[in-house]
C-alpha cells in the first residue's frame, strides 16, 4: 500500500458541511478498477474520485468516478470538486486558453462569458469516460460547461406512479422530461418552491420504480422576499456562519431536490449533473431565465447553491464554491 495525498471536499458551497461532500484520491495511478471501487464502497459518500494523467493531449488531467455501487462516466460535483483539490494541490492548465478552452464536438463547446465574477476567466480542461470538459474559474468559484442533453417525454403511466411516490396531485406538476447528459434523471417542474420543499416522499416506492428522479420549482417573484423568508428549515440551514458567506448572500430564484433510493440515496445534498440538465431544459423552454441560482439540500439542512448561466454561443454553466474539508494523506 503507497500513501497518496488525499482531499474531502465540500462542493457548492463556501461553508464547510454545508454542500455535498466528495472523496479526491489526487494519485490514482497504478491503482486497479478493484482498488478504486473498494475504496469508493469505504469511503461511503456519494461518489469518490481518482486523478490520472489525461490520455488526450487537449487535457489537463484525467479523472475516474466512483460510487458505492460502481463507475459513473460523468458526474457534476465530483467533476467541481475535483478540479478544486487537483488546482489546491498545485495543478496548472498546459496552456493558456483564455477565452477560447478546447472544444469538443462530443461535448460542451464553451464560448465568451460575461459573469458577475469578472470577464477573464480561467480554463482547464478535464478528461473522463465521457469526453472532454470545459472548466473555468473565476475568483473562488469553478463551473462546468453542461455536456449534451437528450430529452424525451416520460410515458404517463410511469409519471403517474412516480407522482403517486412523491405525494404529488396532478394540477402539481407544471410538465416534465426524461433528461439524459450522460445520467438519467425524470426532471419534474413544480407549481412552485414551496410545493418541492413539502414533499415527503415514499422512499420504498420509488425504489422499487427504479428512478432517479428531480423536482424543480421556479420563484414566480424572486425580488419579492426570496425562498429563505418562506421556509423555516431553510432558515436553519442559514443560521449562524452560514449566513455571512456568498453562498447565503442572495436568496435562490430555483429550488431543487434529487431522489435516488434504488441506487442507495435517498435524497442528494446537492447535484451538479441533475442542475444541468434541469438548467438546459428549463432555460430552453422559457421556464427560467439565463442566470439564475439554485438551492439543493435545504431539507437536509445543507445549503448548496449552483451557480447557472448560459453564455452568449448557448453554453450552459453549472457552478459553485468549494471548500476542503479533510487534507493529507490515505494508504492505498
Amino acid at each position: 500500500m503507497t500513501p497518496r495525498s488525499y482531499k474531502q471536499v465540500d462542493v457548492f458551497t463556501g461553508t464547510p458541511y454545508l454542500g455535498n461532500p466528495l472523496a479526491v484520491v489526487l494519485d490514482g495511478s497504478d491503482l486497479s478498477d478493484a482498488d478504486m471501487q473498494r475504496f469508493a464502497r469505504w469511503t461511503n459518500l456519494s461518489e469518490t474520485t481518482f486523478v490520472l494523467p489525461p490520455t488526450q493531449p487537449e487535457a489537463d488531467y484525467r479523472v475516474r468516478i466512483f460510487t458505492p455501487g460502481g463507475e459513473l462516466p460523468f458526474a457534476g460535483h465530483p467533476t467541481l470538486g475535483t478540479c478544486h483539490a487537483w488546482l489546491e494541490a498545485g495543478g496548472k492548465a498546459k496552456k493558456n486558453r483564455g477565452q477560447s478552452p478546447t472544444q469538443d464536438n462530443n461535448l460542451s463547446k464553451a464560448g465568451n462569458a460575461n459573469t458577475e465574477l469578472g470577464s477573464d476567466p480561467e480554463f482547464f480542461v478535464q478528461e473522463c469516460q465521457a469526453g472532454l470538459i470545459n472548466i473555468r474559474r473565476e475568483g473562488n468559484r469553478l463551473a462546468f460547461g453542461a455536456p449534451p442533453l437528450k430529452r424525451t417525454a416520460p410515458s404517463p403511466a410511469l409519471l403517474a406512479q412516480i407522482a403517486k411516490a412523491l405525494g404529488l396531485k396532478a394540477p402539481q406538476i407544471k410538465t416534465a422530461q426524461m433528461l439524459d447528459n450522460g445520467t438519467v434523471w425524470l426532471g419534474l417542474l413544480l407549481d412552485s418552491p414551496q410545493t418541492v420543499l413539502e414533499l415527503t416522499p415514499n422512499f420504498l416506492e420509488l425504489k422499487n420504480l427504479g428512478h432517479k428522479v428531480g423536482v424543480v420549482g421556479v420563484e414566480s417573484a424572486p425580488a419579492a422576499t426570496g425562498l429563505i423568508a418562506r421556509s423555516n428549515r431553510e432558515a436553519r440551514a442559514f443560521s449562524g456562519t452560514a449566513s455571512t458567506t456568498s453562498t447565503a448572500s442572495t436568496a435562490p430564484e430555483v429550488e431543487v431536490r434529487g431522489f435516488a433510493p434504488h441506487l442507495g440515496v435517498n435524497e442528494d445534498p446537492v447535484t451538479g449533473s441533475l442542475n444541468a440538465s434541469l438548467a438546459q431544459w428549463l432555460i430552453a423552454e422559457g421556464h427560467a431565465p439565463e442566470r439564475y441560482i439554485a438551492a439543493q439540500g435545504t431539507c437536509m439542512d445543507r445549503a448548496g447553491r449552483v451557480y447557472i448561466e448560459r453564455d452568449a454561443s448557448g453554453q450552459v454553466w453549472v457552478g459553485g464554491e468549494s471548500v476542503t474539508c479533510i487534507d493529507g494523506t490515505v494508504a492505498l
